[in-house]
């Protein structure tokens, strides 16, 4: 999975900029300077921009041949000079780094990696949504999830350990179009006579059915192998209002992954939940009934656009007993989801303490019986 860490150097001193989610600039290291990331893509001369009538083309051509099209290319330009790539030898993933970085470690798994290889052509991304949350705030929510878990290892809640929490931008594949849905229906309502003597229920049943379009944009599938994919959903939505074309002048200081799971591959996953969303839709349409069961139902996919886009991901990777552990927040919402281990040493510590403590009150009350 290829990850990417790209360093302006500030016009004033030359010292290393990286990106400040807070104020949305690139900010110097050494003197302090800030930047607009557009005043640094001018200076660097590397801003990137598509023009309209290629989307539009691109389209056309994904609604007459039906099938998927991709809106994101593999020329990175100059950037391509300045950024390396290896593999973890541990885990396999595929990082990408500046020309700078002489070693590193792996985001997923921890295993610390020289750089070696040289860059060569991978899939760019087109939209990015910048950081908004701070390592500040991911670690103050890690650590706010790890309070009041008494079996949790300590190794986990270690200061040293939560600072070793990464930003990471995740690549996800968009998918546009549409979706034709035709559902029918089994809806009940019912009635109620009370009589002197009983009381009668009818229910009557109908057929119902509901058709139509409904248009998607933007259906987010992740396009990293290494990154669960139940962990990118759960940490979803994300603000599309705050996406930007994509430049590298986003990522110092952060890293960037790219996607090593093909459109082709994402898209079964996208058309499912394109269908279920147009069911869903479908359903919404039906009112007046006491319950509104599907019994059929049809959905046709007009495929469009995809682009490729990256998100902004907080994450930490760690290794107990042989497993992996997850913690992942969303980096623009705060939203999070994670997966932690249990200590065995201290659940035990723990039932021990307990089953003294419930033993030594029993035989206080034995005693004070047999007193009496």
């Amino acid at each position: 999975m290829p990850t990417q860490v790209t360093n302006y150097q500030c016009p004033a001193c030359t010292g290393p900029l990286h990106f400040d989610s807070a104020t949305g600039k690139l900010q110097c290291d050494f003197c302090g300077s800030s930047y607009e990331v557009a005043e640094i893509e001018k200076l660097y001369a590397e801003k990137d921009a598509q023009a309209a009538g290629a989307f539009r083309q691109a389209e056309e051509q994904a609604a007459a041949d039906g099938e998927w099209t991709s809106a994101s290319g593999s020329d990175w330009g100059a950037d391509a000079e300045k950024l390396r790539v290896y593999s973890c030898p541990s885990c396999g993933a595929e990082l990408i780094c500046d020309e700078t970085t002489s070693a590193t470690s792996c985001p997923y798994c921890g295993n610390n990696t020289i750089i070696s290889g040289q860059f060569h052509g991978m899939q760019k991304p087109e939209l990015v949504i910048p950081f908004k949350l701070g390592k500040e705030e991911a670690v103050k929510t890690l650590k706010a999830h790890y309070k009041g878990r008494p079996f949790l290892p300590k190794s986990f809640s270690d200061e040293n350990h939560i600072q070793e929490i990464k930003g990471i931008y995740v690549p996800f594949w968009l998918f546009d179009g549409q979706a034709e849905a035709d559902v029918r229906f089994t809806a009940t309502r019912s009635s109620v006579m009370v009589t002197a003597r009983e009381r009668i229920t009818t229910t009557r049943y109908f057929d119902v059915r509901r058709a139509g379009t409904v248009k998607f944009e933007k259906i987010p599938v992740d396009a990293s192998r290494k990154m669960p994919d139940d962990y990118m959903d759960s940490i979803e939505p994300f603000d599309y209002s705050a996406m930007v074309p994509f430049s590298t002048a986003y990522l110092p200081g952060f890293f960037a992954d790219i996607p090593d799971v093909s459109m082709e591959e994402c898209s079964p996953r996208a058309e499912v939940r394109a269908a279920d969303t147009a069911v869903e839709a479908m359903q919404r349409q039906v009112s007046g009934y006491e319950t509104c069961i599907p019994v059929g139902k049809d959905a046709q996919l007009r495929r469009g656009t995809v682009r490729c886009a990256l998100l902004p991901v907080w994450l930490l990777s760690t290794q107990w007993e042989g497993k992996n552990f997850l913690f992942a927040m969303n980096g623009q919402t705060g939203r999070m989801v994670s997966d932690l281990p249990v200590s065995r040493k201290r659940y035990w510590a723990w039932w021990g303490g307990l089953t003294a403590g419930i033993t030594a009150a029993l035989t206080v009350i034995t005693v004070f019986a047999n007193w009496l």
